[in-house]
């Protein structure tokens, strides 16, 4: 995978976990593997074994391979490892920038961003999807078109509590169950896959980009997404919730008119590369605001 970060760098990195999905998703044993994994009783046992106390046991080797710096974090005793993966960070590693006018990142991750179009599709987790097959919702697809799709992948390093990206009025949460099928799988050259990851996405009607859909994804069966608040008032920088273990995405959906997204990240997607993010800092500017 290829990176860059707000200064400019580059950086090209092919993690365990990149290998590994690519394969579970472009092989006929991967493919057949992820329809075992994402059964209902191979996801309970793995979700069950991630909170129990003898999980603690993947901590230190988990901190030490992907270099985490655990200063950042409130200290703590872990029951488990997904006690671990939830932790929560020092507010002053991740400062909020809080200029009205600025669109702020809602979690960690590697960010690209695109135009909303009938005709976008992007790549999550390895599925493609449109903008409707995303939603499954045609009103709020066709209303998005002409606005902004940004997606934040997460990894394992990254921090997995997520905020909101401006101030407003949040609606209800609408979850989206994952479903997976595969035909034919003996041959691959003739297998076709249809799949869907867990989501969950809810609607913000913000202070200063409009009304905003946020959405977090998680892995078929297996992530785990924990939302917090539904139809209250919500405020920048404020948690929204937080991803238990699992793979993990968030999309952020503007309307037309209502965002200038920052140039690396414009730049970087339209080269290929994904930009490195944190959550609390700028990608975007309100449209009517313009760049400072």
């Amino acid at each position: 995978m290829k990176y860059r970060d707000r200064k400019g760098n580059e950086f090209e990195i092919d993690t365990a976990q990149d290998k590994f999905l690519r394969n579970l998703y472009t092989t006929v044993w991967g493919r057949c593997l992820l329809k075992f994994m994402t059964g209902k009783k191979m996801s309970d046992l793995i979700g069950w074994y991630m909170g129990t106390r003898l999980s603690t046991v993947k901590i230190d080797k988990f901190v030490k391979k992907n270099k985490i710096n655990m200063k950042e974090y409130k200290r703590k005793f872990y029951k488990s490892y997904n006690d671990f993966f939830t932790r929560k960070i020092k507010p002053s590693a991740r400062p909020i920038n809080m200029d009205a006018h600025t669109l702020i990142s809602p979690s960690d991750g590697k960010a690209t961003v695109y135009p909303i179009s009938d005709r976008l599709v992007v790549n999550i987790k390895n599925i493609d999807y449109s903008i409707k097959s995303l939603l499954l919702d045609h009103d709020l697809s066709v209303a998005l078109e002409g606005g902004w799709c940004y997606v934040i992948r997460l990894t394992t390093d990254n921090y997995h509590r997520y905020c909101y990206p401006d101030s407003g009025y949040q609606y209800d949460n609408y979850y989206i169950p994952g479903v997976f099928h595969t035909v034919n799988p003996v041959a691959l050259e003739n297998t076709s896959v249809f799949a869907q990851n867990s989501r969950e996405y809810t609607i913000i009607d913000t202070e200063h980009f409009g009304r905003v859909i946020q959405m977090e994804v998680g892995a078929m069966g297996v992530g785990r997404i924990s939302n917090r608040y539904k139809n209250r008032f919500v405020k920048k920088g404020h948690e929204k919730g937080y991803f238990e273990f699992g793979g993990s995405t968030i999309v952020l959906l503007l309307p037309k008119d209502s965002v200038i997204p920052d140039d690396d990240i414009l730049l970087n997607t339209a080269e290929g590369y994904e930009t490195i993010v944190k959550m609390g800092e700028g990608i975007g500017y309100a449209e009517n605001k313009g760049r400072s």
